[in-house]
C-alpha cells in the first residue's frame, strides 16, 4: 500500500513521510488500525483511493475505502430505510425487508414510537439505530433475519379448575382487586 502511494503521490508522500522515523511510525499506526481488514481488502482500497483521489489519503479515508459504501452491502439509504420501517405492516417480523438492518433499527427505535410520532421526532432516533446497524454490517457482521415466533400447534396440558381459580385469585390480589 505504501509503495503504491509512494509511486502515485510522489511529492505528497515524501512531504508527509519525509524521514524513516515518521514513515515507520505511520506504518505502525496504519497496521494497527487496518488490521481488522484482510490484506486483499486493504490493497483493493488503496487502488480505489488512487483512482478516486488526487491527494494522499488520510487513515480515516483509508478506513472508509476499506469498508466500502453501505450500498455495496445491500443497505438502503437512511431515509429509504426509515420510510420502509414506518410503512411495514404488522407482524413486522414477517415483512419482506430490503435488509435485516432496517428491521433491527425499527425494532430498536420502537415500532409504536415510529408510528405515533412525526418524522421530525422519529427520524433522528431511527437514523442513529440504523447507522449503528450499518456499521456492524460494513464491519462484516451478518445480521440474522427476523425471528418469526409462532404459537405451538397444541397448547400445554390445561390447568385444572382449582389451579385456574388459584391463579385468578393471585392475579386479583396482585392487581389490588
Amino acid at each position: 500500500m505504501f509503495a503504491l502511494f509512494r509511486i502515485n503521490y510522489h511529492n505528497q508522500y515524501h512531504s508527509a513521510f519525509g524521514d524513516v522515523t515518521t514513515l515507520n511510525q505511520a506504518k505502525r499506526l496504519w497496521v494497527e488500525t487496518l488490521q481488522r481488514f484482510t490484506p486483499e481488502t486493504i490493497l483493493r482500497a488503496a487502488k480505489k483511493a488512487i483512482e478516486e483521489s488526487e491527494y494522499l489519503p488520510t487513515l480515516h479515508k483509508m478506513i472508509g475505502f476499506c469498508q466500502g459504501s453501505p450500498e455495496l452491502h445491500g443497505l438502503p439509504s437512511v431515509h429509504s430505510a426509515f420510510i420502509e420501517a414506518c410503512q411495514a405492516p404488522s407482524p413486522k417480523a414477517e415483512f419482506s425487508w430490503s435488509h435485516p438492518a432496517v428491521y433491527y433499527a425499527g425494532r430498536n427505535s420502537d415500532w409504536y414510537f415510529l408510528s405515533n410520532n412525526t418524522e421530525k421526532v422519529a427520524f433522528p432516533i431511527f437514523r442513529d439505530h440504523y447507522l449503528s446497524m450499518c456499521e456492524r454490517v460494513v464491519r462484516g457482521e451478518t445480521l440474522p433475519p427476523p425471528e418469526i415466533k409462532r404459537l405451538p400447534e397444541k397448547s400445554e396440558t390445561p390447568l385444572s379448575k382449582d389451579e385456574n381459580l388459584a391463579r385468578l385469585a393471585a392475579l386479583r390480589e396482585k392487581m389490588g382487586l
